[in-house]
């Protein structure tokens, strides 16, 4: 009976495991859905699909673990954060796609509110950036462009949320419209420091109170599945954005520990424990978990290419077939040639945050090749990695000589790994789950069903598959670093000169 169904839904795909009392995947499923761009810059996804993908998935790892729907004891949602949906309440139709926490389409609006003077105020009720990325200037678009929607939501018709909200009032038949604290930390909606929708946040992005979920610590009572969707009425007791649940799946449970997620983008989140810690250096400031009333705090560095760029060179440029290959054929790059790729499909993240940039590639010749660009893109990740970790040094102590935890799809490539700990100077180390994100929602859920242990119960089951030790000498590891900076320098003199928008 102390089984979990972990809900994993990410920006590619959805996800859903089945662990057992000892942490074990028994079972599953994965589908992955459509990416939408309609215009340069916009991403969207069809609820629809997302909802449809989560259901398939559930009942796929069920039917692997063998497992009766009796035997699990509750389901944990972790998901992407950000994207955010609006729903008709009365049908639980949506009125829109899905709006991608990738899409750059409110950039406008975040400088227009920027030369108002509004980000100081955000950010000191926030821990945010006023940025395209979260959560707000997305619904507000919603509301200003899909006809007839500002009026339904003013008439107590819509309800919005981000993914974790839109799969719970599905999954519970909309009884219950309910988020939790990391994920409403995300919206720059969310006063983190007195843990509630703030008016004046309402305000400034003129949403109306009446459309948003109701905020729930992290494990907590969220309701109870439909039977018919598994077979059974299923317990829902945990629930966590993708990061904050990657965070607990590696039991970063004391402040100064620090672990980065490499998916699609890349995370990294450090404990700082019950203070927040207001950055000098432009990341952000978010709730790592809120358990019992209490919030714990972390400061949150935001890539939004990692993964992505080794899928550009499957999917667009098709100089590797997939996505495993890139490390090894990194490995044959030919070390004289000096190729930087600067990453910035979306534009840049943490600590630039520039909108308006988009990727480049340097130090280009007649000689390279698939292995050099392989390289490049997995370089980027790293040289990205030390951008936070730097800024994080600076804004608090407590992260001098933190060891990394790492997961995700791109830390199986041991090349990219030792690239990590080389560049960063720091042990990097890999568990032997990889699958954090999905066993932090998992240990939300048990947590909250009362089957699985403490916070210190469950971090005496964390494991080291391998230690990475930095090697590179400080001579290169500087040179390389260097060259890394001016190519992003470069790239953000491009955008300010208006080219990007021109070209």
């Amino acid at each position: 009976m102390g089984h979990i169904l972990a809900i994993d839904q990410g920006t590619t795909s959805s996800r859903a495991l089945v662990f057992d009392t000892q942490f074990a995947v028994r079972g599953l499923g994965q589908q992955e859905f459509l990416q939408h761009f309609p215009a340069s810059g916009w991403v969207e996804h069809d609820p629809e699909g997302i909802w449809t993908s989560t259901v398939t998935t559930a009942r796929a790892a069920l039917q692997k673990s063998g497992l009766a729907p009796a035997d699990i004891a509750a389901i944990g949602i972790t998901n992407q954060r950000e994207t955010c949906v609006l729903w008709d309440r009365r049908t639980g139709k949506p009125i829109h796609r899905a709006i991608v926490w990738q899409d750059r389409r409110t950039a406008d609006m975040c400088q227009r509110l920027m030369a108002e003077g509004a980000e100081a105020m955000v950010a000191a009720k926030t821990g945010l950036l006023l940025d395209p990325y979260f959560s707000a200037t997305k619904i507000a678009w919603l509301l200003d462009h899909v006809e007839g929607v500002r009026a339904a939501a003013e008439a107590g018709h819509l309800a919005a949320g981000t993914i974790d909200t839109f799969l719970l009032w599905r999954l519970t038949g909309g009884r219950v419209h309910a988020t939790d604290a990391t994920n409403a930390s995300r919206t720059l909606l969310f006063d983190i420091h007195r843990g509630i929708w703030d008016d004046d946040l309402l305000r400034l992005f003129r949403i109306p109170k009446s459309i948003l979920p109701e905020v729930r610590d992290s494990a907590a009572d969220f309701g109870v599945t439909e039977p018919d969707l598994l077979g059974a009425g299923i317990a829902i007791r945990g629930m966590a954005g993708d990061q904050q649940a990657a965070t607990i799946g590696q039991a970063c449970f004391s402040p100064g520990m620090m672990k980065s997620t490499y998916g699609t983008g890349c995370f990294a989140l450090l404990n700082t424990g019950a203070t927040p810690v207001q950055s000098r250096n432009r990341l952000l400031t978010t709730i790592a978990y809120q358990l019992a009333g209490q919030r714990t705090y972390a400061l949150e560095g935001s890539i939004f290419v990692a993964g992505a760029a080794v899928q550009w060179l499957r999917d667009g440029l098709r100089v590797i077939t997939t996505a495993a290959e890139s490390g090894a054929l990194a490995a044959k790059s030919d070390p004289a040639q000096s190729v930087t790729m600067v990453p910035a499909f979306t534009g840049l993240g943490a600590p630039y945050w520039n909108a308006e940039a988009r990727g480049a590639l340097f130090g280009l010749t007649r000689g390279t090749g698939p292995a050099e660009l392989a390289r490049a893109a997995l370089e980027a990740v790293c040289f990205q990695t030390r951008d936070l970790l730097e800024a994080m040094q600076a804004d608090w102590a407590g992260a001098r000589d933190t060891v990394l935890r790492v997961d995700g799809g791109m830390v199986a490539s041991d090349w990219t790994m030792q690239f990590l700990a080389d560049i960063l100077n720091a042990p990097v180390d890999r568990p032997t789950v990889l699958e954090t994100t999905a066993l932090g929602a998992a240990w939300l859920a048990g947590h909250g069903a009362g089957v699985w242990p403490d916070q210190q119960g469950f971090a005496q089951h964390w494991q080291r598959d391998r230690r990475f030790e930095p090697v590179m000498k400080s001579q290169e590891r500087e040179m390389r670093y260097t060259g890394w900076k001016k190519a992003v320098a470069a790239t953000l003199s491009y955008a300010g000169n208006g080219l990007m928008n021109n070209a």
